[in-house]
C-alpha cells in the first residue's frame, strides 16, 4: 500500500516538474509573442477607457478617422509616456536629465533581479518559492540592525550587512527545505505561512524600543536610516539615485550562472529538478539538496533584502519589500529560470516600474502596466496557448531520463564485457 502511495507521489512530482520544465524552457520566440501580446492587449484597454476614444466613436459612422486618429494618439501617448520614464525623456532640457529614467529603471530593477534569481534556482530544482517576501523580511531584520546598531569602518560595513542578509535569508530558507526534506511538507504551503510569520516579526522588532526602532521614536514601526559607513554609495553623482545595487545584482547574476551552469552543486540541483527519482537512483542525496537549494534560492532574495535596507534614505518601514519577492516570480518565470533571462526580465520590469508614473501624468491609469504584466505571465504559463495563437510548432519530445540514465550507467559494463 505505501509502495503505491509513493508511485503515486513520484508520479504526480514528475508530471509537475515536467510542466515547470515546458514553462522555463520555452523558446525566445515564444517569450517575445507573449510580452508582444501583453502590450497589444494594453493597449486594447487604453483605448477601450479613454474618454477621448469613447467620444469619437460615439460618431464613428460619421467620421471615422476621427475615432482611429483618437485612438492612435491614446496608444503613442501611453506608451511614449512609458518609453520617457522609463528609457529616455525625450522632453528633457538637458542630457542629464534626459537619461535619468533610465537609471531610475536600472535601480528598480537590481532586487527584482537578484530574488528573480533566488526564485529561479528553486524552479531549476523543482521548487516553488513562494517564500521571497518573508526570506526578504527576516534578512531585514538582521541588515537593519548591523546597519544601524553596530559600528563599523566603510566597506567593511557594508560588507558585514550584506553577509548577515544571505545568511539569515538562507537560514530561514533552509526551514523550508528542512522541512520538505524530513517531513514532505509542501514548499508552497510553508513558504506563504512563513511569509506572514517573518513579516509580522519584522514588524515588531521595527515596533519594540532597543531593536530597531528610531532612536526617539515613538512605537512607529520605522528604523533609524543605515549609517553612511554602510550604505551603499550611489554609482555616480547625488542627481541620480542609482547605487552600487546595480553591481551587487551584476555579480550575483554572474555567480548564479556559474552556480547552475558550471559547478558540481549546480549539476545536482538540475538532476533534482529534471527528475528526483532518477537522481535518488544515480547516489544524489535529494533530500540534502532540497534543503540547500531553498537556502541558497533564499540567500538570493537577501541580497534583495541587502539592497533595500542599505539604500533607505528615510529609515526602513514594514513596506520596505515592496511585494519585490512576488514580482520576483513573475521575472523568474518570464526569464526562464536562466542568468541572461533573469536579468532582461529585470530591466523589463524594472521600466515598468519607473515609468507607470508618467503614463498616469497622461491620463493612463497605473492598472493598465499590471494588466499586461499579468497577462506576460499568463502566456508564459501556458505555453499550448501562445502555440495555438500563433501557431508554433510543437517542442520535440524528450528522451526519458531514466532511459538517459541507464544508458549512460550500462557503458562501462558493456566495456567490461567486450574485454
Amino acid at each position: 500500500m505505501n509502495n503505491k502511495k509513493e508511485v503515486a507521489v513520484d508520479a504526480e512530482q514528475s508530471t509537475a516538474n515536467q510542466v515547470l520544465r515546458e514553462i522555463l524552457t520555452g523558446s525566445p520566440v515564444r517569450t517575445l509573442l507573449s510580452i508582444l501580446v501583453g502590450f497589444l492587449v494594453g493597449a486594447i484597454f487604453m483605448v477601450a477607457f479613454n474618454p477621448e476614444v469613447l467620444n469619437a466613436m460615439s460618431y464613428i459612422f460619421g467620421r471615422p478617422a476621427d475615432a482611429f486618429a483618437a485612438m492612435g494618439k491614446t496608444i503613442s501617448d501611453g506608451y511614449g509616456a512609458l518609453f520617457r520614464g522609463a528609457i529616455y525623456n525625450t522632453q528633457a532640457s538637458d542630457f542629464a536629465t534626459a537619461i535619468r529614467p533610465i537609471t531610475e529603471t536600472l535601480r528598480f530593477a537590481a532586487p527584482m533581479i537578484m530574488a528573480g534569481l533566488g526564485i529561479g534556482l528553486g524552479f531549476r530544482v523543482g521548487l516553488f518559492n513562494i517564500g521571497a517576501v518573508g526570506q526578504m523580511a527576516f534578512a531585514l531584520i538582521g541588515v537593519t540592525y548591523v546597519s544601524t546598531r553596530i559600528e563599523l569602518p566603510f566597506i567593511i560595513h557594508s560588507l558585514v550587512a550584506i553577509i548577515v542578509a544571505v545568511v539569515f535569508a538562507g537560514a530561514w530558507g533552509g526551514i523550508v527545505g528542512y522541512l520538505k526534506a524530513k517531513t514532505g511538507a509542501h514548499e508552497v504551503i510553508v513558504t506563504i505561512m512563513l511569509n506572514y510569520v517573518a513579516l509580522n516579526l519584522f514588524t515588531f522588532f521595527l515596533r519594540t524600543p532597543g531593536l530597531l526602532l528610531e532612536e526617539g521614536g515613538a512605537g512607529t514601526p520605522k528604523s533609524d536610516p543605515p549609517a553612511e559607513t554602510a550604505a551603499l554609495p550611489n554609482l555616480f553623482t547625488d542627481e541620480y539615485r542609482l547605487h552600487w545595487g546595480l553591481v551587487l545584482a551584476v555579480a550575483a547574476t554572474f555567480f548564479y550562472w556559474w552556480l547552475m551552469e558550471r559547478s558540481t552543486i549546480g549539476y545536482r540541483f538540475r538532476m533534482v529538478g529534471f527528475n528526483s527519482s532518477a537522481a535518488k537512483a544515480s547516489g544524489i542525496r535529494v533530500e540534502r539538496t532540497f534543503v540547500w537549494a531553498m537556502a541558497a534560492s533564499a540567500a538570493f532574495a537577501g541580497l534583495a533584502a541587502a539592497n533595500q535596507g542599505l539604500t533607505s534614505v528615510g529609515g526602513v518601514t514594514p513596506s520596505i519589500h515592496a511585494n519585490i519577492g512576488f514580482d520576483a516570480i513573475t521575472v523568474a518565470l518570464l526569464g526562464g529560470s536562466r542568468a541572461g533571462g533573469i536579468f532582461l526580465a529585470g530591466l523589463l520590469f524594472g521600466a515598468f516600474k519607473a515609468g507607470g508614473p508618467a503614463m498616469q501624468v497622461v491620463g493612463v491609469a497605473p492598472e493598465i502596466l499590471n494588466v499586461v504584466q499579468a497577462l506576460i505571465v499568463m502566456f508564459i504559463a501556458a505555453p499550448p496557448l501562445i502555440r495555438a495563437l500563433f501557431r508554433l510548432p510543437q517542442p520535440p519530445k524528450r528522451k526519458p531520463i531514466s532511459e538517459w540514465v541507464a544508458a549512460k550507467f550500462s557503458k562501462p559494463a558493456n566495456k567490461k564485457v567486450a574485454k
